[in-house]
């Protein structure tokens, strides 16, 4: 087979996966909205019809997606605290029946399995407790009065632990939003004769550079697609070849795809030169190489 032969196969078959992306592509984003939905319902409260949806989601993904596993956890961490304030207001029934419901999922959230059994033996022995109370002189019961504070400390650890959580997601959700507002601000031109290209991310006097993908990893499909952005201009401004290197073969021809997409908006006749390489134990990144170092 001459180099003409392998070269249209490898175009065709570049082809091929780049359609499957596309379609993969809708499905993935409709997927995203969903598990998204989700996650709305359940930060808002809304628990039963987190419930409703999630289970209308496992109906069109995969069961090993990790995803599921992530919003079940949620649900159970979300009726075990809804149980445990109940029990604080001595809502002994309805507190019952928030931890009935965080049953199901208990097994997606192994961690929370000690505060879940202690919060069940807690709605079992209130009405016990009840009727000695009612049959005893009152008196302050230490081993009560202990189990509150223990109650009250893992739950002030956990709202400090969220609170701490929510900084964070604010603090890296603001740095990229000025990382994307600083890539998407316009070049300057000089009226008398065109600059010379900037790069973005890349430094065009190196053989190659490095563009880390951790969004990849995390399923944050906007992060990742304003990085293709930024990526594409630095593609088509020194005529780069692209090294895709993923964790699993299903990321190449989704990446390859929302990048020659770009590519192709900001320079419709440009070819890309794509190669992807599987690295599962390496967070994902792209490599370019100007074309014009070697």
């Amino acid at each position: 087979m001459n180099f003409s032969t392998k070269h249209a196969f490898a175009t065709l078959a570049l082809s091929l996966l780049l359609g499957q992306a596309h379609a993969e592509y809708w499905t993935t984003d409709e997927l995203v909205k969903g598990f998204n939905g989700v996650s709305a319902q359940i930060d808002s409260g809304n628990l039963q019809a987190a419930e409703h949806a999630l289970s209308a989601l496992q109906q069109n993904v995969d069961k090993s997606d990790v995803r599921l596993e992530q919003y079940q956890r949620e649900l159970a961490g979300a009726y075990l605290k809804q149980g445990q304030q109940q029990l604080a207001a001595k809502n002994t029934a309805a507190a019952a029946d928030s931890l009935a419901k965080a049953k199901p999922y208990m097994a997606a959230a192994p961690t929370l399995q000690g505060q879940f059994e202690q919060s069940l033996a807690a709605t079992q022995a209130a009405p016990v407790a009840a009727k000695a109370v009612a049959s005893a002189p009152a008196q302050p019961d230490p081993a009560v009065l202990a189990k509150q504070q223990a109650e009250r400390a893992q739950q002030q650890k956990l709202a400090a632990e969220k609170a701490a959580a929510a900084r964070e997601a604010a603090a890296q959700k603001a740095a990229q939003a000025k990382a994307a507002a600083a890539a998407a601000k316009p070049v300057e031109v000089a009226k008398a004769a065109p600059a010379a290209p900037r790069a973005q991310l890349i430094d065009p006097s190196a053989a190659s550079s490095s563009v880390p993908m951790p969004m990849l990893d995390a399923q944050d499909r906007d992060a990742l697609r304003k990085l293709l952005d930024v990526v594409a201009a630095d593609v088509v401004a020194f005529n780069c070849a692209v090294r895709l290197e993923v964790r699993e073969a299903k990321d190449y021809p989704f990446v390859a795809a929302l990048l020659s997409a770009r590519i192709k908006k900001l320079e419709p006749g440009f070819t890309p030169q794509f190669s992807p390489v599987l690295k599962p134990d390496q967070e994902p990144r792209l490599v370019l190489s100007p074309q014009s170092n070697g």
